[in-house]
């Protein structure tokens, strides 16, 4: 079963590394993402106009970011600033915490466990919204994007193992908690143990598939198991 997946996953765990557009926020619910892929597709063509029609019709930023690489250094700089830029007034207007994203983290500091979340998304962002919801103190480190980097996003693992080397926790003590396969294809390359969230129907069986090792569909479910299981 699940749960008992859950509790074995946990029980194991020493660092708890959330991902955060997902399992923390959900970071363009109040700046929609299309909008803001269109905003970078219009940096990007500024630059290159050629690759700016590439651009056309993502809805994704990070893919933006990711195809922005092409353009050498000054497309990538100025896309990764203007991104950043995006998600810091993004998480400004993007609603309160996750339903249960509060309640893991108070039980993952209480239980003892060393945190950080580790996200794709600017660890200027992560830093402004956990700050805005007061929940700041209860994260150990934010490990964000490398900058002008995109090829270090997930599923790299590159963001894990130093988040695991900050902590001082070996990567197989340590579990990602995030909502896409990216996430679980980072912590399986790093050697880290995974749980999925499948906060929409379809990501059940694709983060089954992809080898969580435990997949939940509800943050509270993290909290209980972290509050059961005191490090």
């Amino acid at each position: 079963m699940e749960s008992d997946k859950l509790t074995t996953v946990i029980r194991e765990s020493s660092g708890i590394l959330f991902d955060f557009d997902g399992p923390i926020c959900d970071v363009f619910a109040g700046l929609p993402a299309p909008g803001v892929a269109q905003d970078l597709t219009e940096v990007v063509a500024g630059h290159d106009v050629p690759l700016g029609g590439k651009a056309r019709g993502l809805e994704d930023p990070m893919e933006i970011l990711r195809l922005a690489v092409q353009g050498g250094e000054p497309v990538i700089r100025a896309v990764e600033e203007a991104l950043t830029k995006a998600e810091v007034s993004a998480v400004k207007v993007a609603g309160p915490p996750i339903p249960g994203a509060v309640a893991s983290l108070e039980a993952a500091h209480s239980s003892g466990r060393k945190t950080a979340v580790v996200s794709n998304n600017s660890a200027v962002c992560v830093r402004a919204f956990l700050k805005q919801h007061n929940l700041h103190h209860l994260v150990h480190e934010v490990i964000g994007r490398a900058a002008y980097r995109p090829d270090l996003m997930k599923p790299d693992p590159h963001s894990l193992l130093i988040a695991a080397e900050r902590l001082d926790v070996p990567p197989k003590r340590c579990t990602l908690i995030g909502d896409s396969v990216t996430d679980i294809e980072a912590a399986r390359t790093a050697g880290a143990m995974s749980i999925g969230f499948a906060n929409k129907p379809h990501k059940t069986l694709a983060l089954t598939e992809a080898r969580a090792d435990a997949v939940i569909t509800d943050m509270a479910e993290v909290a209980g198991a972290l509050a059961s299981s005191p490090w």
